[in-house]
């Protein structure tokens, strides 16, 4: 799969995902640090990348119609959430090659101890 990591998650998750077998990329590694959602959004479409982050405005399906994308996984996370929990995460995901082969065309709400495909 491809990924495009938003600058709110760690950039070690870029790592994380390559380890995985994944062609990851982190947004500020691409010249788009300080792009605005729409714009990170517009790269991850285009690229046919599933867009990881934790900025639940993405989870608004008005704005960024699931099934126009790779995929949108929208960490929710507890306030004070470390790295450490949050590569966690994104390695339960990659634990789970059904919820994959699932993201494309979705959303998905990672939170600790579940995951929320949109729409199912």
């Amino acid at each position: 799969m491809r990924f495009l990591i938003d600058a709110d998650l760690p950039r070690s998750g870029t790592s994380l995902l390559r380890r995985h077998g994944h062609d990851a990329v982190d947004v500020r590694d691409v010249g788009l640090a300080a792009a605005t959602d729409s714009e990170i959004a517009r790269r991850a479409r285009d690229e046919r990348r599933c867009l990881v982050t934790g900025d639940f405005g993405f989870a608004d399906v008005r704005n960024y119609v699931p099934e126009s994308y790779a995929g949108i996984m929208v960490f929710a996370l507890p306030a004070g959430a470390t790295a450490r929990l949050i590569l966690r995460l994104i390695e339960d995901v990659m634990q789970q090659p059904e919820i994959l082969a699932r993201l494309a065309g979705r959303l998905a709400i990672v939170e600790p101890g579940r995951l929320r495909l949109r729409p199912s």
